[in-house]
């Protein structure tokens, strides 16, 4: 393709359209061709042209004065002049050679931004995770005041208390002695929304049916 002036923004335009699909100037791998249009270019390009900022990147990271071939822009490229004759070359120690981002690693710039987006992909796949609610099982003895207290009644109490996170299991009666049973219930709660104190509390509020209530046992999930 023809390509113009490499210092005017259409010619930039142009050079980052031919490196859309291109890791070099010419061939397969950097040589003194890739040396030649970088010094036409005269500076680093913007990040409005991504490819040939790309381009440009991994170049530098290059020695060079070692990259094979001639120090000649192909002339398949059609670039025009800019009437300026094209910069000396520089010693391969040149403070120009030093990575424009400070970096001392030579790691290609498109397998660096790969990289990059496949990390925020996984933390914005991960941060989508709902989050781990915490719940705990627990089972309660509930002690009536004799013999004659009716335990039907204290489960249909007990069950009927309704809080958000709260879920109640099975229930069982359990003898105690002299023919007085406890009742023994499961339930499940969401720890940061209900307290198990003031759980046992609202049971003991039953006064005409509940003595006592204790917790039989208690385990996280």
């Amino acid at each position: 393709m023809a390509i113009g002036d490499l210092k005017s923004p259409k010619g930039l335009k142009d050079l980052d359209t031919f490196l859309a699909e291109r890791s070099y100037v010419e061939g397969w791998q950097a040589s003194q061709a890739d040396v030649a249009v970088l010094e036409a270019l005269g500076q680093a390009p913007t990040a409005s042209n991504p490819h040939v900022l790309r381009w440009y990147t991994h170049i530098k990271s290059h020695e060079l004065a070692k990259l094979p071939g001639t120090k000649k822009i192909p002339s398949s490229l059609g670039v025009a002049s800019s009437g300026s004759a094209p910069a000396a070359a520089k010693p391969a120690d040149d403070d120009d050679d030093i990575d424009l981002f400070g970096s001392d690693d030579e790691e290609d710039a498109e397998a660096e931004r790969i990289k990059a987006e496949r990390v925020k992909a996984y933390a914005e796949k991960k941060s989508k995770k709902p989050a781990l609610i915490a719940k705990s099982s627990i089972v309660l003895d509930v002690k009536p005041w004799d013999d004659e207290t009716n335990m039907q009644e204290i489960e249909e109490k007990v069950r009927a208390i309704v809080m958000d996170g709260l879920v109640w299991g099975a229930s069982k009666l359990v003898p105690v002695c002299h023919g007085i049973n406890k009742l023994q219930i499961m339930c499940v709660v969401e720890d940061d929304k209900v307290s198990v104190d003031l759980l046992t509390e609202m049971i003991q509020e039953f006064e005409d049916h509940v003595q006592s209530v204790d917790i039989a046992a208690f385990n996280k999930i």
